[in-house]
């Protein structure tokens, strides 16, 4: 009896030991899978959330993974080639307050070739697979567009833009979505913290400017041009800010219930009036914009050239033509050939011009990527761009445009834009009508004065980009 009592001590200690021992090799085990496990949850949730159901993907995402305020990289995702170019002012801004800060953008829609030189330049990264789609990226205007871009891949491109949200969102980014609706709602899926900056849409277009459409009855009975899902996703938990293009459209988004700010818009960061060279000092100066995207490009600028054959100036007028990557030499040659131009040597080296052709009184400058420095040269615009056209009368200088086919520029796209700038460009049904507005305009230095004014107040001042990149920082530190 005695050894048994002496064994049983032993015993309980040697069993409270073991017991020890498995609990720490459990605990340990368990501490290795809960990153794979908790990982496979947050699979099973962000792949299994109703698109059209935020509230209850608030619901589904833990409190510790909506707010990244950790992250050390930066994604913006942008969806147009003006979102582009919002998106580059704001990256730039950025990196010039935090240049340890990894960036990164993801292009929607085209192939992004506004970042090139930053990505070349080392401090950006471009991410994610590129298409340029027949619609190029406007495919919501109409049916057809909607059709032809789905033949050309879009479901597949989407897809697998979808994928890489989901990856870098789980990796820790903070997205930057700048655009609409499809921007919005990735940087919303994704589960991560996000900011908004909507670009495309304001409540100018129906509160006031020329003309009426039925779709303007739409927009007053909700109070705002966006839409009630885009508010829905603009106040989601993990929406940290939202910023809109102007005070006007700020203030609808607020009476429901969107903590919108209007910081400043982007878009007028780095343009602005310029001293007149020397060599245009004689010349009527008109900025010729045709847009980038192909091949509607082309046939813009074709349209726009026999307008301004049909001008008759009694002085010499010097054409700027501010072209992108498109159209080609081969297509500007062309067309000028077929209108009677013949080319010449530039007046000057300073202007940048690529080609110079003469018709008459007529001289005619194509230059590449010139637009900053020549649309502060102009007296009046002949446009059938988007973003670019903003830009210009935003700096006081006004404009015509001249709608066509489309996908992009049609008769309803310029009527908008038209409302949205207050009447500052002006659309035109055909080109001798174009040719006579730029007559009239050009006579008219008070009438241009008067437009300038509009288009200036409409767009609002430069220094958003800057404002906005700030905010991003306090977000993410």
């Amino acid at each position: 009896m005695k050894r048994c009592s002496a064994v049983k001590p032993l015993v309980a200690s040697h069993q409270r030991s073991l017991k020890q021992q498995t609990l720490w090799l459990g605990r340990s085990i368990l501490k290795k899978a809960a990153p794979r496990f908790e990982l496979g949850i947050k699979d099973l949730q962000s792949s299994a959330l109703p698109l059209g159901h935020a509230a209850a993907g608030e619901r589904l995402l833990p409190q510790s993974d909506r707010i990244s305020h950790g992250s050390t990289t930066l994604l913006v995702v942008c969806n147009g080639h003006g979102e582009d170019l919002i998106a580059l002012r704001i990256l730039e801004a950025v990196h010039r307050r935090n240049p340890q800060l990894s960036l990164e953008v993801m292009p929607l829609v085209g192939q992004g070739r506004a970042f090139e030189a930053a990505v070349k330049a080392g401090w950006l990264q471009q991410i994610g697979p590129t298409a340029n789609l027949p619609s190029g990226g406007f495919s919501n205007q109409s049916l057809r567009g909607m059709l032809r871009d789905i033949g050309a891949g879009l479901p597949l491109l989407s897809w697998s833009q979808w994928r890489l949200v989901q990856r870098r969102a789980r990796q820790g980014r903070f997205f930057v979505a700048i655009g609409d609706l499809l921007p919005l709602l990735m940087a919303w899926a994704s589960g991560a913290g996000f900011g908004f900056i909507g670009t495309p849409k304001s409540d100018y277009t129906w509160r006031s400017g020329p003309g009426r459409d039925l779709s303007d009855r739409y927009h007053r009975l909700k109070g705002s041009e966006w839409d009630p899902w885009e508010w829905m996703l603009m106040r989601s938990k993990r929406c940290q800010w939202v910023a809109m293009r102007d005070p006007l459209t700020a203030r609808g988004l607020r009476r429901h219930r969107v903590a919108a700010k209007a910081l400043g818009n982007p878009m007028m960061d780095g343009i602005q009036r310029r001293t007149i060279p020397k060599a245009l000092e004689r010349c009527r100066r008109v900025l010729v914009l045709c847009g980038s995207r192909m091949p509607e490009a082309q046939a813009n600028f074709d349209r726009l050239l026999n307008a301004i054959s049909l001008v008759q100036s009694p002085v010499p007028m010097g054409v700027l033509v501010a072209a992108g990557a498109e159209p080609t030499v081969e297509g500007f040659q062309r067309s000028l050939e077929q209108q009677g131009f013949r080319r010449s040597l530039p007046p000057s080296d300073q202007l940048s011009a690529e080609s110079c052709w003469v018709k008459g009184p007529c001289m005619l400058l194509i230059g590449r990527r010139c637009f900053d420095t020549w649309s502060g040269w102009a007296e009046v615009g002949l446009a059938t761009a988007g973003t670019a056209t903003e830009q210009l009368v935003g700096i006081g200088i006004p404009a015509l445009s001249l709608p066509g086919p489309g996908p992009q520029f049609k008769a309803s796209f310029a009527r908008r834009q038209s409302r949205l700038l207050g009447g500052s460009v002006q659309p035109c049904s055909t080109p001798i009508a174009l040719a006579s507005a730029l007559e009239r305009l050009l006579a008219d230095a008070d009438l241009r004065r008067k437009l300038g004014r509009i288009g200036q107040q409409r767009m609002g001042p430069s220094g958003g980009s800057d404002r906005i990149a700030q905010l991003i920082l306090n977000h993410l530190h």
